[in-house]
């Protein structure tokens, strides 16, 4: 065929052919890297949409969001499902890095394949925090006012953070400009680029199976059963897009995303202002820390730990293994519990206080 001929269509059938599945119990969590690319992808979608009216300035901003919610033809759905779709996609990827270190599926040769992971979700977040602002309306431009203070406090670089995020010395034009080319065009590059690296990685080394799975495959001298991935996993992903989607549908109809009032500078923050719900441990965190742990500045000491720990959690290929290769599967579930119970808790607390 004319298509074939150029495009190599056969090796792709090949390899999806030959392409296989680990089955066992915890297979059903190998679907979440497919649930946030899928959910990157509505982001994309809707994204370009509502660019088609939106303006990135102080005047015009809020004015733009308000007329594509009242006056374009299914506009409010398209931003609440905009909205809910960054959400659900931060929430699919930590529930993806949380499973995969569970299963332990950064061992060796596996360890890029997990850094790159741990990159695009920090691209995610980077996303969700320079989306915030764009609306420009009260909670989003104190929210941002306070994302911002915060990173003047880290050492060494705050200051000229904090200016380089928002283009001067205060939040302005030149902070939301700064913020849409950053949401619209350069994390989308970066992302776009570090993401078609991550699925050549996991294609190259193909799907882990836990450590245990293959301990008693092993012992009982069988192979550890697998499922073509396409038509049958292929088509049981395409089943987990669909219940995203139904789901983010719901939420956008059910639960349409609020606009709120225009962003007033020169008006006092409202009271119990805090970030979105993903920033919302490290920001308690920060809060409850006193202002002075003997001669440093808490919220010094607050930063350098979240750096350290940050790098502690990246380099979990580094440090999980013996030097035998063998996993400590206990020190890495017992820190990812740890992790997720640190999260978990002080972002309902910081939803609370």
């Amino acid at each position: 065929m004319w298509f074939n001929e150029r495009l190599g269509l056969d090796s792709i059938r090949e390899f999806a052919a030959h392409k296989k599945v680990p089955i066992h119990s915890s297979t059903m969590w190998y679907y979440f890297g497919g649930i946030t690319l899928f959910l990157f992808g509505i982001q994309v979608a809707t994204g370009i949409l509502l660019l088609l009216y939106y303006r990135p300035t102080p005047t015009e901003a809020y004015e733009s969001v308000q007329f594509i919610m009242t006056q374009v033809q299914f506009g409010w759905l398209i931003r609440s499902v905009h909205s809910w779709a960054a959400n659900l996609m931060i929430l699919a990827a930590f529930i993806h890095m949380f499973s995969v270190a569970m299963l332990h599926a950064y061992r060796r040769p596996r360890e890029l394949t997990w850094l790159s992971g741990i990159a695009l979700l920090g691209l995610a977040l980077a996303f969700g925090f320079s989306g915030y602002l764009l609306p420009w309306n009260t909670i989003s431009y104190f929210a941002t006012k306070v994302g911002t203070d915060l990173a003047a406090s880290v050492p060494l670089i705050g200051p000229a953070l904090a200016r380089f995020l928002r283009g001067g010395e205060d939040i302005g034009g030149g902070t939301l400009t700064r913020f849409f080319g950053f949401h619209v065009a350069v994390l989308p590059g970066v992302t776009t680029l570090l993401l078609l690296i991550h699925l050549v990685l996991v294609q190259k080394f193909g799907i882990s199976s836990p450590p245990a799975i293959e301990k008693q495959c092993k012992e009982s001298g069988r192979a550890i059963p697998q499922m073509p991935f396409f038509p049958n996993f292929a088509l049981r992903e395409l089943m987990a897009w669909y219940a995203a989607l139904g789901l983010l549908g719901v939420l956008a109809a059910i639960f349409p995303w609020e606009l709120g009032e225009k962003a007033d500078p020169f008006a006092a923050a409202p009271a119990g202002i805090r970030p979105e719900w993903y920033f919302l441990a490290p920001f308690y965190t920060l809060k409850i820390i006193p202002s002075h742990i003997w001669f440093l500045e808490g919220e010094m000491v607050g930063f350098v730990g979240f750096g350290l720990l940050a790098a502690w959690w990246a380099l979990l290929p580094f440090w999980a293994t013996d030097r035998a290769g063998q996993v400590r599967s206990r020190l890495v579930t017992g820190a990812g519990v740890a992790m997720i119970a640190y999260l978990s808790t002080f972002s309902v607390l910081g939803y609370l206080k």
